[in-house]
């Protein structure tokens, strides 16, 4: 992969007429070590989020050696990159084909579920393995999310109840799980998950070998400004804690968002400017899906030919190159008001889906991934008088 010093310096080499997308490495370092450093347990990365091989082996190389996975895809992504790279299948819902080669062919021993049937597809596919870890996922409200996935998945309490002491019969091991939603903006949220965790041990009476509190860890957007992650991470702790367990089970995570949001920018072209609504060469069916379905507004940077920009900002939204007026992200976008056809615009904290979310659709789809060196447009890591980052 071509590595650039910067992304001004990337433009003025290449002066693209299609969309760029640039990886940067040190954020993932940066934000794998503080996981990995303050998280108490074990640290699985949403390969969802992003799987680009770049960012799997850096995400390797800074620590982190586990995996939460959705798909045999995405096992295979991983393997690529670390055969002895442990993976977890921890999509409740898998087809009998995915399950069989996951098991036989990648070894995988690790799966989630939801429901009885799910359970059946397991140990019937896996012909009654006897080392099968085995996570019941729990529904927890969402109410804090950015992004709900309470609808989709997760077994009510009442139910998680029967479908745990059912598991066990079946699992080496046992473990319970819940998921906050992605870009939650409260603590709270972990400790009702714990909470609702503590009322199923308390009624099967069954000490799991896991409680993994998910993802949903946040990073920070222009409009989207959390508490610190140490604070999450204390409030997970202090829920622990008041389970008031003799023994308390393996802990684990699955950040994503957390992990690779800074990592990732995409550098747009203006193709047309009507007022304060910019057209740009990249959308909704390209990397800025985030932009336009959860209106996730994405810090910006406006990149000339070299005249002075203007030190007035405007609030401006963006229209991608499609024929398709869902095409449309509303931000706002603050950008000088002087911007005009022609002009770049890096938009940054696209590490997280901005990659996975690409569509071929209208015939406009970019491929173009370089390495940046320069630091992100925002950050949630200071750095201290001894250049070390720490979370805001």
């Amino acid at each position: 992969m071509k590595k650039f010093k910067s992304v001004d310096s990337l433009i003025n080499q290449l002066k693209p007429d299609e969309p760029i997308y640039c990886i940067r490495k040190q954020p993932i370092n940066i934000a794998s070590k503080y996981f990995l450093r303050n998280f108490p347990g074990k640290i699985l990365y949403a390969v969802k989020t992003n799987p680009n091989p770049e960012i799997l082996k850096t995400i390797l190389e800074s620590g982190i050696d586990q995996f939460d996975v959705a798909s045999v895809k995405e096992i295979e992504a991983v393997k690529k990159i670390n055969v002895n790279a442990k993976c977890s299948y921890m999509h409740t819902v898998k087809s009998r084909e995915n399950i069989k080669d996951a098991y036989f062919r990648y070894n995988i021993k690790t799966f989630a579920l939801d429901s009885k049937d799910e359970l059946i597809k397991i140990i019937e596919t896996t012909n009654y393995a006897k080392d099968l870890e085995l996570f019941v996922r729990v529904s927890v409200s969402n109410e804090h999310a950015e992004i709900d996935l309470s609808k989709k998945f997760g077994a009510i309490t009442s139910e998680a109840i029967g479908l745990f002491r059912l598991t066990k019969q079946y699992a080496k091991k046992i473990g319970i799980s819940f998921h906050v939603g992605s870009q939650c903006m409260h603590p709270i949220s972990y400790n009702k998950g714990i909470h609702e965790i503590g009322k199923i041990i308390k009624k099967t009476k069954i000490l799991p070998d896991y409680i993994n509190v998910g993802g949903g860890f946040p990073t920070i957007y222009p409009d989207l400004i959390s508490q610190p992650l140490s604070s999450y991470f204390e409030e997970i702790k202090n829920s622990l804690k008041n389970l008031k367990l003799k023994k308390l089970p393996e802990i684990i995570c699955e950040p994503g968002r957390a992990i690779v949001a800074e990592s990732g920018s995409t550098i747009v072209k203006v193709i047309l400017r009507k007022k304060q609504k910019l057209f740009i060469n990249d959308g909704t069916y390209g990397t800025l899906f985030d932009a336009g379905v959860p209106n996730i507004v994405y810090p910006s940077k406006l990149i000339t030919d070299g005249r002075i920009i203007s030190k007035k900002f405007t609030a401006f939204d963006f229209y991608g190159p499609t024929c398709d007026s869902m095409d449309y992200m509303k931000g706002p976008f603050l950008l000088p008001n002087n911007v005009k056809e022609g002009d770049y615009i890096e938009l940054g904290q696209l590490g997280a889906y901005g990659l996975t979310f690409r569509t071929e659709f209208n015939g406009f789809y970019s491929d173009q991934i370089y390495e940046v060196e320069d630091s992100p447009i925002m950050t949630m890591y200071d750095k201290d008088d001894k250049g070390e980052f720490l979370v805001a």
